[in-house]
């Protein structure tokens, strides 16, 4: 009897786990659908962590809350959006720099790479912490604070990219399901972070 219940008790933890994984899936494909209007990807990706949030807390969600938190988080997250292709455009003009022979182009190069890096984390951390409601100004200022105060979260995260740079690389079609993993992976370290 208490052999059955044990194994009944792992079946479910492995279970749980495994209908996770199949969650995070699901929103990295809700999350690159949301991302077609370009400068959505914040507000895609705010939709998605707070989903996950509420399928780790044993909450309810679906794609009608999902459809929901990212209509309230695109109000001002197109802004956020918009200036993160800004910020990859400085990027690419510093790799010309780089690429041209520029005198200090390679320093302008390392620079425009560890501040593109640096504000693509924080707006994961900024997106992973989003309620409605919440100003994005206040989000982004909060995330960069820990971005630099809690290094090793913010190297998982920039580890979680190079996954799904990788994953587009190998097998296209396996980038869209991962954004869902780095979206998980965001609240994972906010919640670490906020523990701590």
């Amino acid at each position: 009897m208490a052999q059955t219940r044990v194994k009944a008790r792992k079946e479910s933890v492995l279970a749980d786990r495994f209908a996770l994984f199949a969650e995070c899936l699901l929103t990295g494909v809700w999350i690159a659908v949301a991302s077609l209007g370009v400068v959505t990807y914040p507000a895609a990706f705010a939709a998605g962590a707070r989903h996950l949030r509420r399928r780790t807390a044993h909450q309810g969600g679906g794609v009608r809350e999902f459809a929901a938190d990212f209509g309230a988080a695109v109000r001002g997250g197109w802004v956020v959006g918009a200036a993160g292709w800004a910020a990859a455009g400085v990027a690419w003009i510093n790799v010309q720099a780089v690429r041209a022979g520029l005198p200090g182009g390679p320093l302008a190069g390392a620079v425009g790479l560890f501040a593109v890096l640096g504000a693509v984390v924080a707006g994961l951390r900024a997106a992973a912490v989003w309620e409605p409601g919440a100003a994005w100004r206040s989000l982004l200022a909060g995330a960069g604070r820990r971005t630099v105060l809690d290094p090793a979260g913010s190297f998982l995260l920039v580890g979680g990219l190079v996954l799904v740079v990788l994953s587009g690389w190998f097998v296209a079609p396996l980038a869209v399901p991962v954004l869902g993993a780095v979206a998980a992976a965001a609240v994972a370290v906010e919640e670490r972070c906020r523990r701590r």
